[in-house]
């Protein structure tokens, strides 16, 4: 993900609707004989509805215990206007992995019309962010199970919530990271359990519709249209995407014959293309450094949204289109940003984080190949940036948190975890460790972290054990600081660096500087201010920068 303060990202409401009508006790058989006749349960919790977590250190409440999900169906109906609630059936195929008398899922943001398990009735509440199940008959471990809810998707935004629905001005698109799939669809809404999806969308046939995956049918009926996608490898939830709008499908061919599908307003295509054009020859340079594309397609979708960020859903990326059309940004910044997202499907996508502390696998990684991309196509050097971070990387760990054990997100900011701790000062990690080992072996570890972990998920000690595996010692020890400590490192190579103090803040009325405003008049770039630091960085270059 990357982040900007041009335009802050418009919170979501949380409108936490989902029916919590329930058969009760004798004490309340009358609101139970009228929730039966609407089909909203049959049979009563053994135990008070109650939110769970996989016990995620900086998300406590998000996924769920005692199952693993193998896929998702997501059917929505798009009504012609984004303002609306979007009629939705999600189903989900899983594994439980205990013996279960209920089960919850992730959901907050739409009413629910039935559950059912395994074809049955089942009766269900809120709880929280959570959606708890009750099936006529307790689930052993082992067993099969279908579930399948009925439910509204509300585009509008929830209060106090980041992401979900990001509505665009010729329809919507999809932000879920970090915890925001279950404003849109019920899940398990942790990275740790992936799962294949298969995504359903019908809507007016004057829109398109294009998800996750390749398209796998297009059925149209009087005025509206289906649309059907599927991927072929697991994805996190998180990662999902949904693109209804006005929007024309530009295709092309990358590496390897990689089918490349891009999305962009109709109206735009043509003065888009010269971007679009650029995907190909990023992923063949993304390739020549760690190895081949890991999926079965690749494109990105420029949204007329002011979202605040960029955003690496799995195939799929998602870019504001202002991003590509505003002559302020420098066009190697723009290339720069391009390669981020493109990183991601190898480090964050493919490779999806164990728990949400090992955020910097994903977002240091995809800092540092933007950094590469940007030293060997516009003469920039890593060093350079590498510098700067190291001045700031003691103010960033004292505000955000070491970059493997990050502080817990704002209260209503979940996305304040995606603080320049992970970005830079995670890049910094992987600039040190290359400075340890060595060049050579740090390039064949990289080829083998996203081998070796490709459709699954990792954890930084997992990192930690095959960097001293190609090292051909532990490095445990070297690597715990630059990890954990409050305090950064001595930089390998580097006795001179050291920590700078921090720039003072401008005047509001000044115009230069990482936080201020470039030479164009426009606002820092994407995460200007709260990603980057330093001479070194994108932000603080662009206002000197040629396009």
């Amino acid at each position: 993900m990357l982040l900007t303060p041009r335009t802050r990202f418009r919170r979501p409401t949380l409108r936490t609707s989902v029916s919590s009508r329930t058969c009760r006790t004798s004490r309340n058989r009358k609101a139970a004989l009228l929730a039966s006749a609407v089909s909203v349960c049959l049979l009563a919790a053994s135990a008070p509805a109650t939110p769970l977590g996989v016990g995620d250190r900086l998300f406590p409440y998000l996924g769920n215990p005692g199952y693993d999900v193998a896929s998702y169906d997501v059917s929505l109906t798009y009504p012609g206007t984004n303002d609306k609630p979007l009629k939705a059936v999600t189903t989900i195929d899983a594994w439980t992995t205990a013996a279960l008398d209920h089960l919850n899922l992730d959901f907050a943001h739409g009413t629910v019309e039935s559950v059912e398990v395994d074809g049955r009735s089942a009766g269900f509440a809120a709880a929280g962010e959570d959606l708890v199940i009750t099936p006529r008959k307790a689930l052993s471990v082992g067993s099969w199970i279908r579930i399948t809810v009925r439910h509204t998707s509300d585009p509008m935004p929830a209060k106090d919530r980041d992401g979900g629905w990001v509505r665009t001005s010729d329809g919507l698109a999809m932000a879920n990271q970090a915890d925001a799939a279950h404003l849109v669809f019920p899940c398990n809404d942790h990275p740790s359990d992936k799962a294949m999806f298969t995504f359903r969308i019908t809507a007016p046939s004057a829109y398109t519709a294009v998800a996750n995956g390749l398209p796998a049918d297009t059925d149209r009926v009087g005025g509206s249209t289906t649309w059907t996608y599927r991927t072929q490898h697991p994805m996190a939830t998180e990662l999902a995407q949904v693109s209804i709008g006005r929007s024309a499908v530009v295709r092309r061919t990358g590496p390897h014959g990689l089918p490349i599908r891009d999305v962009v307003p109709a109206d735009d295509r043509k003065v888009l293309e010269p971007w679009l054009a650029k995907t190909p020859d990023q992923i063949s340079w993304m390739e020549s450094k760690v190895g081949a594309y890991p999926f079965e397609t690749y494109g990105v979708l420029m949204a007329q949204a002011a979202t605040g960020f960029e955003l690496e859903t799995q195939t799929l990326s998602l870019f504001e289109k202002e991003l590509f059309t505003e002559p302020a940004y420098p066009k190697w910044y723009i290339d720069s940003i391009m390669v981020h997202e493109l990183s991601h499907q190898w480090f964050g996508d493919s490779v999806s984080p164990r728990s949400w502390s090992d955020l910097w696998l994903n977002e240091g990684h995809a800092t540092w190949y933007e950094a590469l991309y940007t030293e060997e196509t516009a003469h920039k050097p890593l060093a350079d940036r590498m510098k700067a971070a190291y001045g700031a990387s003691d103010r960033w760990r004292a505000s955000g948190g070491p970059p493997a054990a990050p502080k817990p997100p704002n209260p209503g900011q979940k996305i304040s975890i995606f603080r320049p701790n992970v970005y830079d000062g995670a890049a910094l990690i992987l600039y040190a460790l290359r400075q340890e080992i060595g060049r050579d072996a740090f390039e064949r570890l990289e080829r083998a972290w996203v081998r070796e972990h490709r459709d699954g998920t990792a954890s930084t000690a997992d990192f930690v054990a095959l960097a001293s595996r190609f090292a051909g010692r532990d490095l445990s020890g070297f690597l715990h600081g630059w990890l954990y400590g409050d305090k950064t490192p001595p930089m390998p190579g580097h006795p001179d660096w050291k920590q700078t103090a921090a720039p003072k803040t401008p005047h509001p009325k000044a115009g230069k500087g990482a936080a201020g405003k470039g030479a164009a008049g426009k606002a820092a770039p994407h995460r200007a201010a709260s990603h980057r630091a330093g001479p070194g960085s994108a932000a603080a270059r662009k206002a000197g920068a040629g396009g």
